[in-house]
């Protein structure tokens, strides 16, 4: 099956905010360290894409990509493109989330694709990121030719509320 990576406007969003919530909600309870701590509803998921994702959207400081296959949303990645004034050359990259039942197919690696394509026709030359040290999704950063800037230890807790992880900022220049 193929997986084509769509643009999604403010309008897009709406119509596949269920799509979008429960990737997050189900990506939060496999584990993934993305801001959120399990268990997270989906009506919790859906309160971030329509309350803090969609007003950035519409107002075009945020570009936000699904993964389709076979007409449905199974990933996405945001490319924050708001920056201060001595930064409008970066954008960084943000909540990239593959449902966990389709990972390792290439979707995160299409998804990145996309977004760094978008970066680079935005007149962008630096995109950063951060992740959780040792995360699954480090690698496919390394292989996309982003560099390691510094770890943070004791970031964040994970999503169980059991233990506190390091953050790796990484950086690559386009």
């Amino acid at each position: 099956m193929e997986t084509k990576v769509v643009a999604l406007d403010a309008q897009a969003l709406e119509k596949c905010v269920t799509s979008l919530s429960r990737i997050l909600a189900d990506s939060v309870g496999d584990g993934a360290s993305i801001s959120f701590m399990a268990p997270l509803s989906r009506d919790d998921a859906e309160g971030f894409w329509m309350g803090d994702v969609l007003p950035e959207v519409a107002a075009g400081r945020r570009l936000l990509f699904g993964a389709e296959r076979g007409n449905e949303i199974v990933g996405t990645v945001q490319l924050i493109t708001a920056m201060p004034p001595n930064q409008l050359h970066r954008c960084e990259i943000a909540k990239m989330i593959v449902h966990p039942g389709v990972r390792r197919l290439g979707i995160g690696r299409a998804l990145m694709n996309r977004a760094l394509d978008s970066a680079r026709k935005l007149g962008k030359t630096l995109v950063t990121l951060d992740t959780r040290t040792g995360d699954i999704a480090e690698p496919l950063y390394a292989s996309a030719g982003f560099k390691v800037a510094g770890i943070i230890p004791d970031f964040a807790w994970d999503p169980d509320g059991k233990a506190r992880h390091a953050t790796t900022y990484m950086y690559r220049q386009i």
